[in-house]
């Protein structure tokens, strides 16, 4: 395929992605299967590898771009992202639908539902997404257009678009990825977000666009905040407008001139929320016609044209039937109230999160009392409180002994969690080695929950140190595994012995110890060692560091079974060194580098290393200041930048040759 060709059919590829990709994620009536539509983009991704050259910041392969390195960039907000004020009844609704009839002449009302997610602004110029920003404090937010990009219901490109246009949408989590993602959470110890709007929140502001990605994120957009190039009489006439160009819009938006149309659409909204796929706190009454608004004006912090009526959380009686008892990863022993099934929100519900004995104690809950229930952010059931006991109820007590494998349980002091201090309890070792091969940890690509789940079953993994003497013939127990997969997976596996002591360290599961303080861990003592042979005095030194977290690493790894879990990993080839800010030698001092798309061998944080071990510093930005960009497939607008800019593109054989 020559040049012209290539640029040619680009173009066919890229409007085909585009109206299929609408089709899908904002209609939500997709033309064609999931196949077709990845044959596609493979295609794409081919061409594009042929001639990186044509590869546009717009082109549905850049959804997904590299790190952010860093914190994120502050964002001016030229139009401010202003909050709205709150009402809580139909009484306090209608003093304000007062106000505007004694202001205005005859006012129309544009009533809405109030998703509950995180307010953002998208830019577009001459069509092209140029930047996406969080509100902030309404004046100034932080720029997470990379991650933005991975939301596939945003248009990267509009056709017919003005000259500028910056909107205004709220990022959610759809309930179903929200009960997924929990799910994962607690399967692995880490604490599950409370509910979707941090989940979206928490997921938006990942440094790895890549994470965002999998945390299936969704917007809806409700407002235009600037336009050049075309004017508006209406609210309602502008979100018709935009649902036009290709935007996925706030849905079900009514027009109403008088309260009890008002009051019957938020019946409705309220009748209708649990069959949505998303949440929503409530329903936003706003003044349609635009220059009414600004007859209205504003006050320092919310529009005097609008406010939010928000929904009483629902409660209900039920009565508690049992209370079951969980063993976790760390071994927490978790108690779990299981009740009469009710209706919270649209969906039955029978069990819920009693957290530990204190908060049992004080909220005195017994099996066969009468409970409260009630969803926090409309999906998490949660225990309120006891209403009344049964006859001859009894206080509960959590056991003595660990539920699963027997061991007598211990509590920490100034921790509330119960816990089966056994590191070969049953209960915690598949969630131990799940976390083990996590992506943030050791990195095992293809050992994930269910592969790993049947390892255990199988008997053929007890310990992280038995996945290093696996067979390729005994993977034959897994699923679809055929002779490449189990070929690429013991790769994978030889793999992570290389994957740094940092990440190993954070594999083991210490309580309190995350990636972050992995890495100070490390750098402060450099070997596994040193980190084996410090003292609690020693570690606390650690900028970063308290007590507690010194005392669980000393605790944790002088434990027997870790002891010998370690000389094992040592044994079959671990790496148990920390490689991370040691310098080879000041080749690259002074120069500055860049590193955009999947490079061909190497993750961004090895070329990174690699980089600063020479003196070398990595920015996550291009500027005239950048001496080189490394660039890999999938290169984005970094690349085109590099390349307006008359930056030196390299590769990352041409970055290893330069280090010989």
């Amino acid at each position: 395929m020559d040049k012209s060709n290539a640029v040619k059919r680009i173009a066919e590829l890229t409007k085909l992605l585009d109206k299929y990709n609408y089709q899908y994620y904002v209609l939500e009536n997709p033309e064609v299967s999931d196949y077709e539509f990845d044959m596609l983009l493979q295609e794409l991704k081919s061409i594009e590898e042929l001639f990186p050259e044509l590869i546009s910041p717009v082109s549905p392969t850049q959804r997904v771009g590299g790190k952010a390195e860093g914190r994120f960039e502050k964002v001016q907000h030229s139009v401010q992202m202003a909050s709205l004020q709150d009402v809580f009844s139909i009484e306090q609704a209608g003093n304000f639908i007062a106000k505007c009839k004694e202001e205005l002449i005859s006012p129309e009302f544009s009533v809405e539902p109030k998703i509950d997610g995180l307010s953002v602004s998208l830019e577009y110029e001459n069509g092209i997404f140029t930047r996406g920003s969080t509100r902030g404090d309404g004046f100034v937010g932080e720029d997470v257009t990379a991650n933005l990009r991975t939301i596939r219901s945003i248009p990267l490109r509009l056709d017919n678009a003005p000259e500028f246009l910056e909107v205004r949408g709220e990022v959610y989590m759809p309930r179903n990825s929200f009960i997924e993602l929990v799910e994962h959470q607690e399967n692995i110890g880490e604490k599950p977000f409370k509910n979707p709007r941090n989940a979206a929140s928490g997921s938006l502001r990942q440094k790895d666009p890549k994470i965002t990605a999998e945390r299936k994120l969704d917007i809806f957009i409700f407002n235009i905040q600037q336009c050049i190039g075309k004017e508006f009489t209406t609210h309602t006439e502008s979100l018709d407008y935009l649902k036009s160009i290709g935007f996925k819009t706030v849905p079900s938006y009514r027009k109403c001139t008088e309260l009890n149309e008002i009051t019957a659409e938020i019946d409705r909204i309220g009748n209708e929320r649990a069959n949505f796929a998303f949440d929503i706190d409530g329903v936003v009454i706003k003044v349609n016609n635009l220059a009414q608004r600004d007859i209205m004006g504003n006050t320092s912090k919310t529009p005097k044209w609008a406010v939010a009526y928000k929904y009483p959380p629902e409660e209900k009686e039920t009565v508690l039937l049992d209370i079951e008892v969980n063993v976790g990863r760390t071994g927490a022993i978790t108690p779990v109230a299981v009740f009469e099934p009710i209706l919270l929100a649209g969906t039955s519900v029978s069990r819920a999160v009693l957290h530990n004995q204190d908060f049992i104690d004080e909220k005195d809950i017994r099996v066969g009392d009468t409970i409260i229930v009630r969803k926090a952010g409309e999906i998490i059931p949660e225990v309120l409180r006891s209403v009344r006991h049964n006859d001859n109820s009894v206080p509960f007590k959590l056991p003595e002994k660990c539920p699963v494998c027997g061991t007598p349980s211990v509590r920490v002091e100034d921790e509330s969690v119960l816990r089966c201090p056994n590191p070969e309890c049953p209960a915690q070792l598949l969630k131990n080695l799940i976390h083990y091969a996590e992506k943030d940890a050791m990195d095992i690509d293809g050992l994930g929950e269910s592969n790993m789940a049947l390892l255990v079953e199988k008997g053929l993994v007890k310990s992280p140190a038995d996945l290093y003497s696996l067979k390729k013939e005994q993977l034959a127990v897994l699923d679809r595994m055929g002779d490449k997969s189990a070929e690429n997976l013991i790769k994978a596996i030889e793999k992570s012995k290389s994957a740094g002591l940092d990440r190993l360290v954070y594999a083991l599961g210490i309580r309190n110890i995350g990636q972050k303080a992995s890495v100070l861990l490390c750098k402060k003592f450099g070997n596994i060692d040193n980190i084996l042979s410090a003292e609690t005095a020693d570690i606390a030194e650690i900028d970063g560091f308290g007590d507690v977290m010194a005392e669980n690493v000393v605790n944790t790894l002088r434990e027997p079974h870790m002891r010998e879990l370690i000389e094992k990993l040592r044994n079959v080839g671990v790496l148990m060194e920390y490689s991370g800010g040691q310098t080879v030698d000041n080749r690259f001092a002074g120069m500055t580098f860049v590193l955009t798309g999947t490079l061909p061998t190497m993750k961004r944080d090895e070329a990174k290393k690699l980089i600063e071990s020479f003196g070398g510093k990595v920015s996550g930005s291009v500027s005239k200041k950048t001496n080189f960009v490394v660039a890999g497939e999938d290169a984005g607008s970094k690349l085109t930048k590099a390349q307006e800019l008359g930056i030196e593109v390299i590769s990352e054989s041409d970055l290893i040759e330069r280090t010989k």
